[in-house]
């Protein structure tokens, strides 16, 4: 199922862990995996702490250290530190569901990775039962 974001910033980390959830649940599937897959090359997904939002913050910094904006990258849209970011968190993240539950961890959220925004984005989540 698509779902569709908007992000506010260049940079952005957004929980969406209520809405995976919410997808779980009205699928019906009690035991089986949920997968979220981001159709974007400078987007991307990961499970980190939701608790303090100081992660998030901090996340973010370290992506620029670990990539900044350089005058010096050939690739013509001008946005090649988000691929580089956008590849480091990957495209997808797999999370296994036990009674109805997605199975994180109690400081555990799933995040969408904007890179390269403001953008309306997409998101799919596809439930799958075993």
């Amino acid at each position: 199922m698509e779902y569709k974001i908007r992000t506010h910033s260049t940079d952005e980390m957004l929980n969406i862990t209520s809405t995976i959830r919410q997808r779980v649940k009205e699928s019906g599937v009690n035991d089986g995996l949920v997968v979220v897959f981001v159709p974007h090359t400078t987007a991307g997904i990961t499970i980190n702490e939701n608790a303090d939002p100081d992660v998030v913050s901090d996340m973010l910094l370290g992506f620029k250290n670990i990539s900044p904006e350089n005058k010096a990258y050939k690739h013509f849209e001008g946005n090649s530190a988000s691929h580089i970011k956008a590849s480091l968190m990957g495209s997808s993240v797999t999370i296994i569901i036990e009674n109805g539950e997605l199975m994180l961890g109690v400081w555990q959220g799933v995040y969408f990775c904007e890179f390269d925004g403001p953008r309306d984005r997409k998101v799919y989540i596809k439930v799958i039962e075993g």
